[in-house]
């Protein structure tokens, strides 16, 4: 999978950050540790279905949102592409709760979506599309209709989760 173009939209209002796609195993394990902070911590899905087979893979591309500041982790999400699916999934979206109010979540799920369009266009050439399909907690389905298309029921998961 390819780099991501470009640097992130300037959000009103919000702390200067910068989003890398992570790839050493101290930036993916910052990954993780901010989704078990969010996910299991705050929200409390169990521990177990945090962390999954899809995080070692090479062909997942775990991006992290860091203060520019401090290089603290503010936010993450993921994508992957499933063998042989013609789409990309977006996954684990996670954004520290100090800097939700920022719109930091948008801020990666617009990169997510510039990277995956790159990555397409330099397999398939620049005419290429990116769909890209979400699983996410049904609370969180109005943000993700920003992004994707409308939800369709999945499978039945601790906190009522959906792709679409």
């Amino acid at each position: 999978m390819s780099e991501a173009p470009a640097t992130p939209t300037p959000v009103p209002g919000a702390p200067a950050y910068e989003i890398v796609r992570a790839r050493t195993p101290a930036e993916i394990q910052q990954c993780i540790d901010l989704r078990i902070a969010v996910f299991h911590t705050e929200q409390g899905f169990p521990l177990d279905t945090e962390v999954d087979a899809y995080d070692a893979l090479p062909s997942t591309a775990h991006f992290l949102l860091r203060l520019a500041s401090t290089g603290a982790p503010a936010g993450t999400i993921r994508a992957t592409r499933p063998a042989g699916a013609p789409y990309y999934k977006l996954t684990r979206l996670a954004v520290h709760a100090a800097y939700r109010a920022h719109r930091l979540g948008a801020a990666l799920a617009r990169h997510l979506h510039a990277w995956a369009l790159a990555d397409a266009r330099a397999a398939a050439g620049a005419s290429a599309r990116a769909e890209i399909v979400a699983h996410s907690q049904i609370p969180a389905m109005g943000f993700y209709a920003k992004y994707v298309l409308p939800p369709r029921p999945h499978r039945a998961t601790p906190g009522m989760h959906v792709s679409r």
